[in-house]
Formats: C-alpha cells, sequence, structure tokens
C-alpha cells in the first residue's frame, strides 16, 4: 500500500486537543524555540489544484496538516520537506517513472521556495536553519524518502546535492533495487551493492543517511558502513509496541553510540497494535482506487474523499492512538537514547497525526509535556531542533 492510500486509512477526524493543556509560560518558550520536523509530506499536498500553502486549512476538509498560518500557530519553524516517490514497478519504465516522479516533486518544492521567498526559504546547514528562522521565515531543507528516483542513475544524487538534498532514506514500504524493507520479505539481505555504493556516494557528499523504512540489517550494515552518524527521521520504539517500522532499545543505543538520533513519529499504525480489519481494508482499497491521485484532487474532490473516508472508518472502526501513546514512545526513547538523541519527525502530512495532535497547530502540547516529564527548557530544545542539526552538521563535516 502506499503512503497515499495509507494517508487515507490513518489520518483521523478528532476533536481539537485542549489548548488549556499549554501554560502561557510554555506556549511562549515554544514560541522563541526553534521547532523543525525531520519528515514532512508537504510536497504531497503541494500539487493539488487551487492549494495554497500560504492560507489557512482543514484537515478534517482536505486532509493536509500544514500551511503557513497553522505552522505559525504551532510554532513550527519548517524541517525537511520529503521528495517522496511510490515504489512502483522494478523494470527499465519504472525506473524511468521514478527518476521524472522524484525529479518532479524536487520541483515542486524550489517552485514554493522561489515563489514565497518572504515566507520560506532553503536551508543547507545548520546555520542557514538558524539564520533564515531568526529573519522570521520558514526553513525548508529536502530530504528523500525512498531512493527509486536514483536505482536508473545513481549519480543523479549529486544533482539532488546540488539542488539543496540533505538527507537521504533508500527504501520504503517495499523493496527497492537499493536496500529491504522492513515491511517487505527479505530479497537482499540488507544493502544491495548498488545499495552499499549509494551510502558511500552519500559520505562523500555528506548527505545524512535516513534509516526510517529500512530493515533491521540494512540499519545494521548503514550503520558499519556510513562514516558518519546516521538518523531515524520518523521512526519510534519497539518496545512500546512491535511493529516492524520501529526500532529496537539495542539499535537506538547503537544508533547514539555513534552519534546518531531517533526522530519519534505521530503514526498511529506504529504507535499501537491494530486487530486485522479485513473489510476495512477492503472498503479503503476502493475508496483509494476511485481517488488515486491525491495530488490531482479539486477542493471539492478532496472533500467528498475525506468524508466517504471518516464513513468507512466510523463502519468499520478501529483503534487510535493518542498523545499518551505518542510521549509513552518519546519518553521510552528519551530514556534508551538520552535526551541528546532523540526528536521529532510527525509523519505530518503523510498519515501522522493522533488523538490530540492532530496538525501542528498542537506542538506545544509536546513541550508542555517535556517539561511536566523534568527535562529542561535547553533539553527541549535541543529535541526540538538542537540534536537534528548536530547530526545534519556531523554528516557534512565527515564528507570527503
Amino acid at each position: 500500500m502506499t503512503k497515499r492510500l495509507l494517508l487515507l486509512a490513518l489520518l483521523p477526524l478528532l476533536a481539537h486537543a485542549d489548548d488549556s493543556t499549554v501554560s502561557p509560560a510554555t506556549l511562549a518558550l515554544h514560541q522563541r524555540l526553534l521547532v523543525l520536523d525531520s519528515h514532512l509530506d508537504t510536497p504531497l499536498t503541494l500539487t493539488r489544484p487551487g492549494w495554497n500553502i500560504l492560507e489557512r486549512h482543514d484537515y478534517r476538509q482536505d486532509g493536509s496538516q500544514i500551511d503557513l498560518p497553522r505552522m505559525r500557530e504551532g510554532g513550527l519553524d519548517g524541517g525537511f520537506f520529503a521528495v517522496y516517490t511510490p515504489q512502483g514497478p522494478r523494470t527499465e519504465e519504472g525506473r524511468a517513472y521514478a527518476s521524472a516522479y522524484g525529479l518532479a516533486t524536487l520541483t515542486r518544492i524550489r517552485d514554493v521556495i522561489d515563489r514565497n521567498p518572504d515566507s520560506f526559504a532553503l536551508a543547507l546547514t545548520a546555520d542557514d536553519a538558524r539564520r533564515i528562522a531568526a529573519q522570521g521565515k520558514r526553513v525548508v531543507f529536502i530530504s528523500m524518502e525512498n531512493a527509486d528516483p536514483l536505482s536508473s542513475d545513481p549519480e543523479l544524487l549529486d544533482t539532488y546535492y546540488r539542488q539543496g538534498l540533505r538527507m537521504l532514506g533508500l527504501v520504503h514500504f517495499m523493496n527497492n533495487d537499493l536496500a529491504d524493507s522492513a515491511t517487505a520479505l527479505p530479497e537482499w539481505k540488507g544493502l544491495s551493492p548498488k545499495g552499499r555504493a549509494l551510502v558511500q556516494r552519500a559520505n562523500r557528499l555528506g548527505i545524512l543517511l535516513d534509516v526510517s523504512h529500512a530493515s533491521d540489517a540494512v540499519f545494521d550494515q548503514m550503520l558499519a558502513l556510513s562514516s558518519a552518524p546516521l538518523i531515524a527521521s520518523h521512526s519510534s520504539s519497539r518496545t512500546v509496541n512491535p511493529h516492524p517500522r520501529n526500532l529496537d532499545d539495542n539499535r537506538v543505543r547503537q544508533l547514539a553510540a555513534k552519534g546518531g538520533v531517533i526522530q519519534v513519529n505521530a503514526y498511529s499504525d506504529y504507535l499501537i497494535p491494530l486487530p486485522p480489519n479485513p473489510e476495512r481494508n477492503k472498503a479503503m482499497a476502493q475508496l483509494g482506487a476511485r481517488f488515486h491521485n491525491l495530488a490531482a484532487l479539486s477542493a471539492q474532490q478532496a472533500q467528498a474523499l475525506y468524508q466517504e473516508r471518516d464513513s468507512i472508518n466510523q463502519r468499520f472502526a478501529q483503534p487510535k492512538a493518542d498523545l499518551d501513546v505518542f510521549m509513552k514512545h518519546l519518553l521510552h526513547l528519551l530514556k534508551v537514547a538520552g535526551p541528546d538523541h532523540v526528536g521529532i519527525g510527525a509523519d505530518w502530512d503523510g498519515g501522522g497525526g493522533v488523538t490530540g495532535l492532530e496538525d501542528v497547530r498542537q506542538l506545544p502540547v509536546i513541550t508542555q509535556r517535556l517539561l511536566d516529564a523534568g527535562y529542561s527548557e535547553q533539553q527541549v530544545a535541543n529535541i526540538w531542533s538542537g540534536n537534528l542539526l548536530r547530526v545534519l552538521q556531523a554528516a557534512q563535516s565527515a564528507a570527503f
């Protein structure tokens, strides 16, 4: 199932969190902090006809969780905007399509920056992020989720780098020519030869390598092979919920020991166990087949889609994670890895969102929960951006 179909299945229709849970002092602190998210799927919404990132939207109407007004309200200064490519057929035609699709998404991100220079700016380094935020603009780093666009020509990584790519995840829900996925049967027993070469090329360029969605074998091999620390840009705890997309405590410690960071996500399917629900899966698949191209939906079509999705959720209800569960993952990983090796990559606009944390307006509740758990203001600042920027800088310093 592609991320777009999973978005239909997992993005909830829920009430907003109670703003009274955040004290005025915490809200003021949160707005002062540099708040970055390491995995934003907002490029998925950027090509929708009439959809404007400068205007306020409602996730209950069109499924989007990020726009400029809501970023300001929630104190989100920016983050990594993902070039996500659905895994297609591993044929010559499929690889050509993936190559074109990835470059089109990259262009889409750069176009939003170029058309809105007073609101957004491209960041290439940690210092760029701090400078851009200080100017009152939103920080746009560029990452890649699923390196299938590079399968036909790995040297394209240099092209992406010149256009601003600074983080690379090799694989998604399915295996590809580069690596095994955490949610598929092993094919390469880790990295393929082409995948190993791409890891080394990313190291040479100073691109931060992302192990989210990768199998355990890929994690182990990338940790051994990479000359720079790694990031899990949107993963959670396998101890709290034994989903293969999550990391076990031993690998979290290994990641931290090499200077890496795990960024906790808000994707409900990863946070809690889900019982089989075949009728719901069938209904969602049929809905996805009818509205297969989310990026091309008009406002009216998008509203119809989400209304039907909500009807399916009511008829075939299943458990949904809430803010308490998200915090359980976050606090557990903070204890395992330490507060210098944990951050947040909620998977906004890509299926992330739990009860009490439905879109980016509610990010201050996380700051409040962290302070209530005894973490200092400096530690909270590191969780929101300091750790992420440090591991990016480490990858760039290790370039050769």
